[in-house]
């Protein structure tokens, strides 16, 4: 049965069930010094991600749960979560805010392979968070991977396996040019040709800091404008996404967690690149180019290309075009990563939302329906888009 202690002198409540126990931690520094693990989750779960997200966004209330053992003590998980309220719902959620690819909990030395350890994690943070003394109606969970660098991700228990309607996409290359090859339809050495003849045409990887915010403003700049001509708005360059990306930047180029990289000219920077780092995986997150004037040497696709060459000079080969469905993507030979939706009611006022979750999850079982319903609600088709 569950134990809760309020008003501990640290700020945070304690939640033991069975033989685990729950801290909910309401700052991220508190618990970021309080989780001793290594980190093994996915590259948005690295410190220097977290770090930058919690910095940035103040207008969500932060809600890190640490799992451990009661007897030992060992960590077993940390799942980085807020509490927010929506249209009166009071919701608990991953810190994602549309901004991380893949969500999922830090694994500690005390975490099992075990399925029946995967539940009882579950059940105690269920039981944790339905004692919240300020209160929560509804968890969901979303874009959660199966497996955490070789490990199962024991949330993902919660709910079914590719029931989110993004997916990863993922292209393992060991050997360059044999990759390059078998990519070849998309005729990019012929598009570095035509770029090259362009006076001082290059391809570079930032590493200062400064430069690679100035960089930021460009790639802002050139996304607002693409999505304008969509008709579609565009947020990452305002208030607090603005922040966190410049966050990152500065803390992260010089560890080499964050990269940033471009296709300049005399004329013009033509293309821009931002992605994350770690070890031998690397995930774009954002991509922009110049527009239609540049189009006849395919700047996005070549910067891609010309990116991940260096990327894996360095020793990535793990390449993660990000999620969505996108036909380019298919084009530069990706597999689709499944992902995990998982939405649970705490209390009868987030039962409604469950329902919903789960009947959106339903009408993507079948992708012919979950078009039509698109086109009828005015979105644009992955080829579209």
């Amino acid at each position: 049965m569950a134990v809760l202690e309020v008003g501990r002198p640290s700020g945070h409540a304690v939640s033991g069930a069975s033989r685990l126990r729950v801290e909910f931690m309401r700052d991220w520094k508190q618990a970021a010094a309080r989780w001793s693990a290594v980190d093994q989750g996915t590259v948005f779960q690295s410190r220097l991600w977290l770090d930058a997200w919690y910095g940035a966004f103040d207008d969500v209330s932060p809600l890190i749960a640490i799992v451990s053992e009661q007897i030992t003590g060992r960590d077993v998980a940390l799942v980085p979560l807020v509490r927010r309220v929506q249209g009166g719902i009071r919701v608990v959620e991953f810190a994602d805010l549309d901004l991380t690819d893949y969500n999922a909990p830090l694994l500690g030395p005390g975490a099992s392979d075990d399925p029946a350890e995967a539940e009882a994690v579950n059940r105690a943070l269920l039981a944790a968070l339905r004692q919240l003394p300020e209160g929560a109606d509804l968890l969901r969970m979303r874009k959660m991977p199966a497996t955490l660098g070789g490990r199962p991700n024991p949330l993902v228990s919660l709910g079914r396996t590719g029931s989110c309607s993004l997916n990863g996409n993922l292209i393992e290359v060991d050997d360059f040019d044999a990759y390059r090859a078998s990519i070849k339809r998309m005729q990019l050495p012929r598009s570095w040709r035509v770029f090259s003849r362009y006076p001082g045409a290059q391809f570079r990887l930032l590493t200062d800091a400064d430069e690679a915010l100035g960089l930021l403003d460009t790639m802002d700049h050139q996304q607002q404008s693409r999505m304008q001509c969509l008709g579609l708005h565009f947020n990452l360059n305002q208030g607090a996404r603005a922040r966190f990306y410049r966050d990152l930047v500065r803390s992260g180029i010089g560890q080499g967690y964050a990269v940033v990289s471009e296709l300049r000219c005399d004329e013009a920077i033509v293309a821009t690149v931002f992605g994350i780092r770690r070890a031998k995986t690397f995930v774009f997150l954002r991509i922009s180019n110049a527009g239609r004037r540049w189009s006849h040497c395919s700047p996005s696709r070549l910067i891609i290309e010309r990116t991940m060459a260096a990327l894996h000079g360095q020793g990535v080969r793990e390449f993660d075009l990000s999620v969505g469905n996108y036909a380019f993507k298919r084009r530069f030979g990706a597999t689709p990563l499944p992902l995990t939706d998982v939405s649970i009611a705490l209390g009868w006022r987030g039962l409604p939302l469950v329902l919903r979750d789960r009947s959106a999850q339903r009408l993507r079982r079948h992708p012919w329906l979950a078009e039509k319903v698109g086109r009828a609600l005015g979105r644009l088709s992955h080829d579209q888009e």
